[in-house]
């Protein structure tokens, strides 16, 4: 039918726009976030990547236990990875529009796109350096190859989900109120602890092990850990939990957008 035609070209087009304004931020963001010098854009991986190897040299060094069998640097790896995949989502976006209000004068750009940038760049980098680690330490024969590609792409895609839901939430509270600026930093810092990364849950106590599964990330850790070392890695997840947390938290993201979306003034 001629309606349902114009219609489809209309969506197809809307999709076009918005996938060529986030390609624009994207540059534009790359570009104010680490120039044209030096190695430039490279850094997006490579930051990532250095923290990763600085925390599996200590925990190697320091022969850190973590309650289970597996190699220190296959541990820290899997572990400290997925910590910067859903920490440095929300230190990114908290902020975010106050340093792009100029932006909001074009009527095509939205509130959303300016975080969906920055949440692009966070996990393509914490991606590729998880990757790129990945491979390196089983070409040196430090690790072995995972067990499950599937269960690990999709444990990761299970905490970039957490990670951009809370990152979209905070970012559009953080433009109404300064103190999620002041009190994000803290928090994230105690609740690395206990987001599974330096432990296995199996390890803990039964009392421990009920307290941090309530946690989302230590599921989407655990899940990771098993798809990588299979039966080495004896996990404890929920994944109907984790998608459920996600969801409530995405939807809270997506009102808190809406509304703050309609109380941005430009500068």
């Amino acid at each position: 039918m001629p309606g349902s035609v114009r219609h489809e070209g209309s969506l197809l087009d809307s999709l076009r726009l918005n996938q060529r304004i986030i390609g624009a931020l994207l540059v534009r963001e790359m570009l104010t976030r680490y120039g044209r010098h030096n190695i430039g854009f490279l850094w997006l991986f490579v930051e990532p990547m250095l923290f990763t190897l600085g925390v599996t040299a200590l925990w190697t060094a320091t022969k850190s236990a973590h309650g289970s069998e597996l190699p220190i640097t296959a541990f820290a790896l899997t572990g400290y990875s997925s910590v910067l995949l859903w920490r440095n989502m929300p230190g990114r976006s908290i902020g975010a529009l106050w340093a792009n209000l100029s932006l909001m004068y074009h009527r095509n750009i939205k509130v959303l796109d300016i975080y969906l940038a920055r949440l692009l760049l966070e996990f393509g980098g914490a991606t590729i350096s998880f990757a790129v680690l990945g491979v390196v330490f089983m070409a040196m024969g430090i690790l072995e190859p995972p067990e499950d590609f599937l269960q690990i792409a999709g444990g990761w895609l299970l905490l970039a989900w957490f990670g951009a839901a809370l990152a979209i939430f905070l970012g559009a509270i953080s433009h109404h109120s300064e103190l999620v600026d002041k009190l994000w930093h803290p928090f994230s810092y105690l609740l690395f602890p206990l987001s599974g990364a330096a432990f296995m849950v199996d390890a803990l106590p039964k009392v421990a092990q009920d307290f941090v599964l309530y946690i989302p990330t230590v599921h989407g850790v655990e899940y990771v850990r098993e798809g990588w070392f299979g039966s080495l890695a004896r996990a404890h997840y929920d994944l109907a939990y984790l998608i459920s947390c996600n969801l409530v938290l995405s939807v809270a993201a997506l009102i808190a957008v809406r509304w703050i979306g309609r109380r941005v003034v430009p500068e």
